[in-house]
């Protein structure tokens, strides 16, 4: 009889490590251990240990001090791990003195995000994305893979080692493939911009969900549209960028985007790689903050939305909070969170809950009464601003002036004022 042979992939053992300093509280390297652990989860390794280090100040050789890192080590052997997971970026020679002493693979949350991105990526463009951010991210963590190498073969005093022509052989291949992504990315940009102007001329507003992820963005999307965008109790569910429209209360039409999870100390590599996703957020008339209301970090949560907002220059571009998951909470600790959150709505995109309420205070913030603006001939920017942040009514170009009779909100009629007539 032929031995069966256990062909499932087992599930990688890992020991996390959150390494705490003086500047941080003991209750964000708790909230961050447990962020950390949910990132492992969601990749399927199995969690064999967790560790938290108390430092304080960080070390050149391993971030931590190298007795600790020697028993760290150890106690990942003697429990059968098999790859060492940081909470904190390492650097790429970090990386490398842990591996030597260990034995075995380790990696920073960095690395953890990339991975899990690259097993979610679903569309040519998400694995353009997720492609772009891996080379980057290996690109500084070449040359230590070779450096024995190179001592070990090759060379006189003068001349190159096998090791290192190697090394600057694959170095100006990652290279080339990352010019080759980039052209690819830009030219997905492009068509991204012609689907923009398309939409321009419809006059149909966005509305896109943003938020930290997990926090239930797909889930709204598909309750209110029945869009069938997956949408998983785990972090980064949804990596592409899915439209749809709502027809609001009133008969209104609004374009529903929904976009990529955020999360604390996201890596700066995966945000210039979906600057092409995220440029949908830039543009959007209203932006949607969806918050997990039941989550304890909520307001931790909120806070690190509104800095990538910040940093993706979206910061001013008016928002409703949305305190999703309502259902999950006590009446007065629901009360308490619309006071942290003011101008917010409660919904829940399990029962419905709340949900018309936010379609009517989308479709109020996009209304407005009809303005008639006259610009001089050579600003045809601002009134291609009308046409991608308002509806336009009506477009004159005679009498020497653009005029535009259209709806706008505060924000571009404040921007807009010195052009306002009749007023």
């Amino acid at each position: 009889m032929k031995e069966l042979v256990d062909t499932e992939e087992k599930a990688v053992k890992v020991m996390l490590v959150t390494v705490r300093d003086e500047k941080m509280s003991v209750l964000e390297a708790d909230s961050l251990a447990g962020e950390l652990a949910s990132l492992a989860y969601t990749l399927g390794l199995e969690i064999i240990a967790t560790e938290r280090v108390n430092i304080k100040k960080r070390s050149a050789q391993f971030s931590i001090g190298t007795g600790k890192a020697e028993e760290l080590a150890e106690k990942a052997s003697s429990l059968g791990v098999n790859c060492i997971v940081f909470d904190h970026d390492i650097s790429p020679s970090q990386q490398k003195n842990w591996e030597e002493l260990a034995g075995f693979p380790v990696m920073d949350r960095q690395e953890l995000i990339i991975q899990i991105f690259a097993s979610r990526a679903r569309t040519k463009e998400a694995e353009l994305q997720i492609s772009l951010a891996e080379l980057n991210y290996t690109l500084p963590r070449l040359h230590h893979k070779y450096i024995d190498l190179s001592r070990q073969r090759g060379g006189r005093y003068g001349t190159k080692g096998s090791g290192e022509t190697r090394f600057e052989t694959d170095r100006r291949k990652i290279e080339l493939r990352i010019q080759r992504l980039e052209d690819e990315l830009e030219t997905v940009k492009q068509q991204r911009q012609v689907q923009r102007k398309q939409r321009e001329r419809q006059g149909i507003p966005v509305c896109a969900l943003v938020g930290y992820t997990n926090a239930g963005k797909s889930s709204i999307l598909n309750t209110l549209t029945g869009a069938g965008v997956l949408a998983e109790d785990k972090l980064f569910a949804t990596l592409d960028s899915t439209s749809r429209r709502l027809e609001l209360p009133e008969g209104m039409q609004v374009l529903l985007i929904d976009t990529v999870g955020f999360i604390r100390r996201l890596p700066h590599s995966l945000i210039k790689a979906f600057s092409s996703t995220l440029e949908e957020v830039k543009l959007a008339d209203i932006l949607l903050n969806i918050i997990d209301a039941s989550n304890p970090e909520a307001e931790k949560q909120y806070q690190t939305t509104l800095a990538v907002l910040r940093d993706l220059d979206a910061a001013s571009i008016p928002m409703i909070p949305v305190l999703n998951k309502s259902d999950l909470l006590e009446p007065a600790n629901l009360e308490s969170l619309k006071k942290l959150f003011p101008g917010s709505i409660a919904v829940s995109a399990l029962d419905n809950s709340g949900l018309p309420e936010l379609c009517s205070h989308i479709e109020r913030m996009l209304s407005a009464t009809v303005t008639h603006f006259r610009f001089p001939p050579e600003r045809t920017d601002l009134a291609a601003l009308l046409h991608r942040s308002g509806t336009v009514i009506s477009e004159n170009y005679d009498n020497g002036f653009i005029e535009i009779d259209a709806k706008a909100d505060e924000r571009i009629l404040g921007k807009l004022r010195e052009y306002r007539v009749n007023e």
